[in-house]
Parts: structure tokens; C-alpha cells; sequence
């Protein structure tokens, strides 16, 4: 099977449950900014798993998503991000230039998130070969998209305390003066899940540094460590 003969397949699978009362409520909700097929997300994934089963181990995978990327619809690259993240352990580096092009186009949170922790997961399987593979991010962190700084901010979601908390922390530094929204709750999301493996280390650092963090920050941020 070909990516383009999947990707007909998906279609096939999600055109009968479009419904439009849904997506132009799905649409309205996203502040009109992309067309849906108006199916939730429950539906979506259980019309998916009954795709066929295919024998391909990475850049096929990539080459599906970005074929979905290109259908007018946000379900296709909601399937698109899904498939990835599944995948996720099978991709090299090389794979994270495309997926990071991806999380360019037409990005809002709702596919950048998801692209975001597939981006991560391929950098922890690097970082364990004892490469510095996370100094890609440095440079995201200074990027012209606020997309791509909100990555670069949330890409050690879920690593635990295998996270690299300096540069965690100084990525919240870095990013603590801008006035995008979704940064400033990237950064709180980010120390908010680390702080649920060492609230210690998280809580010193917003009294350190609580002036120049916003508002939206600290009480991401804190949502854990006052529960």
C-alpha cells in the first residue's frame, strides 16, 4: 500500500461521519479559523482503528501525515498527529525537521501540542545515545513562530525526571517576557509537569523568578503544587 491509497482510506473512514450542525460549532469554537468535518474526537478514533494493518517502519508514516496535512479539514490532521504519535519510537532525527514543518502550517494548539510530544519522544530516544539532542531546541526557543517557542517549551512533557531542568528553567526564563498567550501557559504547563516529579526544584524557582514570569504562568504552574 501506497501513502496516498491510506490516506484514501481515512478519508473513507471519517467522510460518512462528517456532520455539519458539528462543525460549524467544532468551526466557532476554534474562532472560525478552520473548516471541520464535525466529528469528535471518540468517533474519529474508533472509525481509524479499523484502518488496515501496513508493514512500514518511519518515513511512510511521515509521508501519511503529510498528505493528510493538506486535506481542508481539521479531523485529517488531528488522524495525522495521532498516527504520528503512535509511531513516535520508531523515528531519527531526520524525521523531526518534516514533523516540525508541520507544526508550521496553519498551527494553532490544537495540532501543535500533539506534534510537539511526538517531537519530544523521537529527542529523549536520541538523548539516550549520549548526543546533546536537545541543543535543536535552543534555537527553537528563539524562533520567529510563537508555535515553534511553545515546542520547544513543551517537549519534555511526560520526560519525569529524566527532564533536563536547567534547560527547562531557562527556557522559562528565556520566554518569561512574551506576551503570547499560549507561551506563557506553554511555560506553565511545562513546570507544572515537572513539578509533579520535584515540586522542590519548581516551587524555588517561582520565588526565584515569580516578577518575571505573568500572572498566567505561576498559576499554571502552581496548579499542582496547591492541590
Amino acid at each position: 500500500m501506497t501513502p496516498e491509497a491510506y490516506v484514501g482510506h481515512v478519508r473513507h473512514a471519517l467522510q460518512p461521519l462528517a456532520d455539519p450542525a458539528a462543525a460549524a460549532r467544532m468551526r466557532a469554537y476554534m474562532r472560525d479559523q478552520f473548516p471541520f468535518l464535525g466529528i469528535p474526537t471518540p468517533a474519529r478514533r474508533r472509525a481509524l482503528r479499523a484502518l488496515p494493518t501496513v508493514p512500514w517502519r518511519d518515513r511512510e508514516w511521515v509521508a501519511v501525515a503529510q498528505r493528510l496535512w493538506r486535506e481542508p479539514e481539521r479531523e485529517y490532521r488531528y488522524a495525522a498527529a495521532d498516527l504520528l504519535r503512535k509511531y513516535a519510537k520508531r523515528f531519527d532525527p531526520a524525521h523531526i525537521a518534516p514533523i516540525l514543518a508541520l507544526a508550521q502550517a496553519e498551527p494553532w494548539w490544537d495540532t501543535v501540542d500533539s506534534l510537539a510530544v511526538t517531537i519530544g519522544t523521537v529527542i529523549a530516544r536520541e538523548r539516550k545515545t549520549g548526543a546533546d539532542a536537545q541543543a535543536r531546541a535552543d534555537a527553537w526557543i528563539e524562533h520567529r513562530s510563537p508555535w515553534v517557542r511553545r515546542i520547544a517549551m513543551l517537549h519534555q512533557l511526560g520526560w519525569r525526571l529524566e527532564t533536563d531542568e536547567a534547560r527547562l528553567f531557562r527556557y522559562a526564563r528565556t520566554l518569561a517576557p512574551e506576551s503570547d498567550v499560549f507561551v506563557r501557559k506553554a511555560i506553565g504547563w511545562a513546570l507544572r509537569d515537572y513539578a509533579h516529579w520535584n515540586p522542590a526544584a519548581v516551587s524555588a524557582f517561582l520565588a526565584a523568578h515569580r516578577d518575571h514570569l505573568s500572572a498566567l504562568t505561576v498559576r499554571e504552574a502552581r496548579k499542582h503544587l496547591e492541590a
